[in-house]
């Protein structure tokens, strides 16, 4: 329990044998299972499945999984959550597949929106957004585990080394991608996530046929980490309801779990009349202090309107507010030979 709200972990991009993975659902729910997932939403590419699987939500291995979709082909990739019909990217421009998701209810997120691609094997081919002028999506995917991992891969070594040390030596959410979402919430509240990004495939090379990335590897790379007031309903609507709430409104966390597990981070704001704040939620400005906890030894850097204001090194910190700004946290692990490596990145607490 964090600052009496309750934290559940989930994996929120994840493509099956439906398109391009490597599992079944029953598969992919095992393995997120084996690493302690509360949560999973499947989100096959629009253009590989027959049809959405709604069927296919449910519990499964005791976690609970849900069905999204990556909308999208050569580029505008989009994370659809709480769709309840197929839609397709053929044909559409990116505003309109957007406009399609909200119509039927639904919500999303832009996705790897500067992505670079691999240089080894794909010819760095990137799925990128180019037109970021678009409206009314609710937020950004800002750390995608195999995009940032696979920029690196430019012949087969850096392949064999990245692939050693692929906890150690992943990159931070491209600096890009977070200038662009730090300048977006100036103006309004842009809720961010994270994701693997698994597929779970054997990758072929010659005749060499392997597997670099299993399932169960990513589904415990980037995660997130959502906070609700009340315990998960057992129903699966209700909690359907409350994991898509917290999306939607951006109480949330994302963290790199392979570095270390990160339950147990809190950030909040506290008011000169007790009032409080958690990440992602938005407040009248008035002084008061931000209080950070890390589940172990760390750097936490506060950020103002995308630029630190201030450092520390340890488990807790807390910093007195005296101006208007949009507040984030991120937190880096210090690893022997591979020095800080990033870990957690908070939504922000917007005091406007």
């Amino acid at each position: 329990m964090s600052n009496g709200y309750l934290e559940y972990v989930g994996n929120l991009h994840i493509h099956s044998h439906y398109s391009d993975g490597g599992g079944d659902v029953a598969q992919i729910a095992q393995a997120s299972h084996r690493v302690g997932l509360d949560f999973i939403v499947l989100t096959d590419h629009d253009y590989l499945i027959d049809d959405l699987h709604l069927e296919d939500e449910g519990i499964h291995s005791g976690v609970l999984v849900f069905v999204g979709l990556e909308i999208g082909k050569r580029y505008h990739h989009y994370l659809a959550f709480d769709i309840k019909e197929m839609i397709r990217a053929q044909g559409l421009g990116p505003q309109e597949v957007i406009d399609r998701v909200n119509a039927q209810g639904g919500f999303g997120f832009l996705a790897h929106p500067h992505e670079k691609g691999m240089p080894f094997s794909d010819k760095s081919i990137a799925y990128t957004w180019n037109d970021l002028s678009v409206i009314s999506y609710t937020g950004i995917c800002v750390w995608n585990f195999s995009s940032r991992w696979k920029e690196r891969i430019r012949t087969p070594f850096h392949g064999l080394f990245h692939l050693t040390f692929k906890t150690q030596m992943l990159k931070p959410p491209s600096r890009k991608t977070i200038s662009f979402w730090d300048e977006l919430c100036q103006e309004k509240k842009v809720p961010a996530m994270g994701g693997s990004d698994a597929h779970g495939m054997k990758f072929k090379w010659g005749p060499l046929r392997f597997r670099p990335l299993s399932y169960e590897y990513l589904l415990n790379s980037i995660n997130v980490h959502i906070l609700l007031e009340k315990r998960m309903p057992e129903d699966m609507t209700e909690a359907k309801a409350e994991v898509y709430g917290a999306l939607r409104e951006g109480r949330l966390f994302i963290a790199h779990e392979n570095l270390a597990p990160a339950k147990g981070f809190s950030f909040l704001f506290v008011s000169e009349d007790g009032s409080r704040l958690i990440l992602g939620e938005e407040g009248r400005f008035q002084p008061g202090t931000l209080v950070i906890k890390t589940p172990q030894q760390s750097e936490i850097r506060l950020l103002r309107n995308g630029v630190v204001e201030k450092t520390w090194r340890g488990q807790s910190a807390s910093y007195r507010v005296e101006e208007k700004g949009v507040y984030r946290v991120e937190v880096y692990r210090h690893l022997f030979l591979f020095g800080w490596r990033p870990w957690i990145f908070s939504n922000p607490i917007y005091l406007r």
